[in-house]
């Protein structure tokens, strides 16, 4: 039975990592990532952004009965399909799309939804119901996925935070390293798991103390390899031109991780602001825009890299607004939203159909796509995982990439 002190006794393990021993540098050096590996970047479009001024249904009786100040005239809209338009601060988004480079999808949600910021995003972090059930349900459905992965003579953290603050719940893993990284230089292993193992007495049954040994002494090696490879990246000279925004620059960092090849599966950002309860025009439109210039910038450098192919970009909020706009030029919390998938492998437009402006659920969308079941194409069709282990349970797929050429 392990103890808290049997835990706490191996952590100088991890501070130890920049003086690893020169047989285990040699090692970490050894262990190389997988070159080809396909990767998913996840951006968290914090706060609930209002999907229906952002893919708009201008042709739906409902849109203009319930928002007087903030419909969007349709001659300004982006094209998309009839009578659906996107905002028209995502000229580039409408670029991406014209490539096939961009697919959206409709009225994603869940059952009963929560209009609680907290509570929605545990939701869609641990793709549990109920996430506070119990300790395996309050892991993300990444970490759950990656702890599952079985890769030969992998190193280093298999998902990274690029960003401030905690790590997001959705990279929590029971045995799989998560990092965080703000700048090129400055890279943490996420011991959350760990500690929250060491916050009781004991650990589960059936655990020793060379399996926690073990953990500890396979994270410090991955912050070693981890490091080593940040050092190798060096200065990204490719000459690729970013706008000068904060989600700009985040992307730009992971494109130059990738370009390094760090050997992360996924990585996760956040772009913060979406909670647009007044004045919500000038807002969001800055924040489409912003959205939508850094992803298509980000597009343009990893095919300039040969990499495009690689990597898949996922979009979601925690939930969309309300139907009508408040008295405040805003909109509160509401239920679903639409989803964005940006890469080569998408299929291109809208995915899935248009929640009706007209039959509501009290006063809110109703939800035509479970989330989950876009978490589990992603992680079987794209990522390689195995859903099931990482939703806890099986989730019908969705056409959401083009036919594997034979």
């Amino acid at each position: 039975m392990i103890t808290r002190r049997d835990v706490l006794r191996t952590l100088p393990l991890i501070s130890l990592a920049p003086t690893v021993p020169g047989f285990l540098a040699r090692s970490a050096r050894a262990a190389a990532p997988q070159q080809d590996a396909r990767v998913l970047v996840v951006i968290q479009l914090d706060g609930g952004n209002d999907g229906i001024n952002t893919v708009v249904p201008f042709k739906d009786e409902g849109y203009a009965r319930n928002r007087d100040v903030l419909a969007l005239p349709a001659k300004r809209l982006i094209s998309v399909a009839d009578g659906i338009g996107l905002h028209p601060a995502m000229p580039a988004a409408g670029r991406m799309l014209e490539a096939g480079r961009l697919a959206i999808v409709l009225g994603v949600g869940y059952p009963n939804p929560d209009r609680s910021h907290f509570r929605s995003m545990a939701i869609w972090h641990t793709a549990q119901l109920d996430p506070d059930a119990d300790a395996q349900s309050r892991l993300g459905w990444i970490g759950r996925g990656l702890d599952a992965r079985v890769v030969a003579g992998a190193s280093g953290p298999a998902s990274l935070y690029i960003g401030t603050g905690a790590l997001p719940a959705a990279l929590r893993g029971k045995s799989t390293p998560a990092g965080s990284l703000e700048r090129i230089d400055d890279i943490t292993l996420d011991q959350t798991n760990m500690m929250k193992s060491a916050a009781g007495d004991t650990m589960d049954v059936g655990e020793s103390s060379d399996s926690v040994t073990s953990f500890v002494r396979r994270a410090a090696l991955d912050a070693y390899a981890t490091a080593d490879r940040l050092a190798a990246v060096g200065r990204d000279d490719s000459g690729a031109r970013y706008p000068s925004t904060a989600l700009a620059r985040r992307l730009a960092l992971i494109a130059r991780l990738l370009k390094g090849n760090l050997g992360a599966r996924v990585f996760y950002t956040i772009q913060p602001g979406y909670d647009t309860h007044a004045a919500q025009p000038g807002t969001q439109f800055q924040l489409l825009n912003e959205l939508s210039g850094a992803l298509e910038a980000f597009q343009a450098d990893l095919a300039a890299s040969g990499l495009l192919d690689r990597v898949l970009v996922m979009g979601f909020s925690e939930f969309g607004r309300r139907v009508a706009e408040n008295g405040s030029a805003g909109t509160d919390h509401g239920t679903s939203g639409p989803v964005f998938l940006a890469g080569t492998s998408v299929r291109p437009g809208l995915i899935g159909s248009y929640p009706s402006l007209t039959d509501l659920l009290d006063g809110d969308l109703k939800t035509t796509v479970d989330f989950r079941r876009v978490y589990a194409t992603v992680l079987d069709d794209w990522l390689g995982l195995t859903s099931k282990d990482a939703l806890g349970g099986t989730f019908d797929r969705m056409p959401l990439f083009r036919p594997t050429r034979s």
